[in-house]
């Protein structure tokens, strides 16, 4: 195995061990999960650093393992978190690795494409319930909710992808 995938293989590990750890640590405080949003950090690092591929790895292994270990997320939201995880990272990874975009904009769009992904398979799911699934629910528990989380997404992940690559740990994409 060459050593870039056993630096990538480390850094995914990691990512999804602070992915359920960091949640925990909050669990004292009432809301602190959709709040701050927690689960979020790591696994967009994970992206941002390691690519598309481990970073969607640990989208789909951090709330399974978490929601199996831990009993959180409750299996209810579980498929919601897992896919919105998922696509943060997917996303986060195909834009600043693979089409070396601004680390600003891949960031921004992942977190958008996460939400509206989520979203998505909540109307479907409720639909499906026969329940309704309004666009105000959808934007409230998404977006206003979740602000203090998004902006501490927004402030962190970016200081923490760029010190990480300055440090080596990561390699920065290089334009073609």
């Amino acid at each position: 195995m060459k050593k870039n995938n056993v630096q990538k293989m480390v850094m995914t590990s990691l990512c999804v061990a602070i992915g359920l750890v960091l949640p925990q640590l909050l669990h004292s405080v009432p809301q602190a999960g959709s709040i701050l949003l927690p689960m979020h950090i790591p696994v967009l690092l994970c992206g941002l650093l390691c690519g598309w591929a481990w970073g969607l790895g640990c989208g789909v292994l951090t709330p399974l393992l978490s929601s199996l270990i831990l009993g959180m997320p409750p299996a209810p939201y579980l498929p919601g978190m897992l896919v919105e995880l998922a696509t943060y990272a997917l996303i986060a990874g195909l834009l600043y690795r693979t089409f070396k975009l601004n680390i600003y904009v891949a960031l921004l769009c992942a977190m958008l494409a996460g939400r509206v992904a989520y979203g998505l398979l909540q109307t479907v799911m409720f639909l499906a319930g026969g329940s309704a699934y309004s666009f105000q629910i959808f934007f409230t528990g998404l977006f206003v909710k979740g602000l203090p989380g998004i902006a501490i997404q927004i402030v962190l992940i970016p200081l923490l992808v760029l010190a990480l690559e300055k440090a080596g740990v990561s390699q920065k994409p290089k334009l073609a």
